[in-house]
């Protein structure tokens, strides 16, 4: 497969601005690759594809507010901070994304908060726009990171034209986020209302929850005609031993096991034994799944609509079929469903 076959039109006003009003009220699209059928759902029906003892795979990652405004030293410009990821607590070092970056050069200091609480120098270049900065900050530890999550908003992607709403720090987020670290939501969660997932638990179905700190390469569009070649940004991951023991023996009593969301999806298949069993794992992923791909552990998969030329739509390509989720997509600008990070969902059985 070449970079070519994933490129598609999408309606620009298929770019979903706002969540559905209520999270499980969003539209379901159902594929069903044995069939190779498409039908049109509402996604709290999703309950009638899973019965007792089938698992779902959760990523608790937790989105922290990672988008702040600063200002320059002496010229006093407007510039974003964009939090990628802590690299010691200690010295307050954070990676980050700045813009304007030919503006920010090392030594610069930048100014943040009305009253210029939180000061920021710029100690190293890492990318074109990426910086590294060491915070100073008059506190301890947890108020320095106090002071980060009401200075900082939530990181909703660069896509949505709007301003962040105070509404977007609740919608932005999955019900069940508990592990702070990610800059980007597990999107195909956002789904679950508290009333849908508790229906499920009644119903028997088991939850497993892995930890997967989304990071902003998780948009980035791959460049390279031949796929091989790209090279994922590496997230950090976590699955416990009770996580594997959830899904392995569920997989034995041959029930369905659902990756919610490609987050979810790439986590299992970083840590996959030559058994085809899910292992424990502590650590990074730069796990790339794009066809051909040999899925060792789900059964089907809950996701978004995804962009042309994602890594998210060459996942879905692999695993739905590529032919299938070409006339999937089609259908779905036809039938006008919502794209991305606050769209509409998917079900691949």
């Amino acid at each position: 497969m070449k970079l070519s076959h994933f490129q598609f039109n999408l309606p620009k006003e298929l770019l979903a601005e706002y969540p559905a009003e209520n999270r499980d009220e969003s539209r379901l699209m159902v594929i069903d690759r044995k069939k190779q059928t498409i039908e049109h759902k509402t996604f709290k029906d999703v309950i009638d594809y899973f019965d007792e003892g089938d698992v779902l795979i959760l990523n608790n990652t937790k989105v922290f507010p990672a988008r702040l405004y600063g200002n320059k030293e002496k010229t006093g410009a407007r510039i974003e901070v964009f939090l990628l990821r802590e690299l010691n607590a200690e010295q307050r070092l954070w990676d980050v994304l700045v813009d304007p970056a030919r503006k920010i050069r090392i030594g610069n200091k930048l100014y943040f908060g009305n009253d210029d609480s939180l000061v920021a120098e710029v100690i190293d270049n890492t990318t074109s726009r990426g910086r590294t900065l060491r915070f100073l900050y008059d506190g301890s530890y947890e108020e320095f990171r106090n002071k980060l999550t009401e200075l900082g908003e939530t990181p909703i992607p660069k896509y949505i034209s709007r301003d962040v709403t105070p509404e977007d720090a609740d919608r932005y987020q999955t019900i069940y986020a508990k592990e702070e670290g990610a800059v980007a939501a597990p999107t195909a969660g956002l789904h679950f209302s508290k009333h849908l997932l508790k229906k499920l638990e009644i119903k028997g179905v088991k939850f497993a929850e892995v930890t997967l700190h989304v990071g902003l390469g998780t948009f980035n569009p791959v460049e390279v005609e031949d796929l091989s070649k790209h090279k994922m940004d590496s997230e950090e991951l976590k699955i416990t031993q009770e996580v594997c023991d959830i899904v392995n023996n569920a997989k034995a009593n041959r029930k369905r096991i659902c990756a919610v969301g490609t987050t979810s999806m790439r986590a299992i298949e970083s840590s996959v034994s030559s058994q085809r069993t899910l292992n424990p794992f502590e650590g990074w992923t730069n796990k790339f799944v794009f066809p051909p791909h040999d899925f060792s552990l789900a059964t089907c998969m809950i996701t978004n609509f995804h962009t042309p030329k994602s890594t998210l739509l060459m996942m879905i390509s692999a695993f739905c079929g590529h032919d299938l989720m070409k006339r999937a997509y089609d259908e779905a600008i036809k039938e006008q469903y919502k794209f991305y990070s606050y769209g509409d969902a998917m079900l691949i059985i």
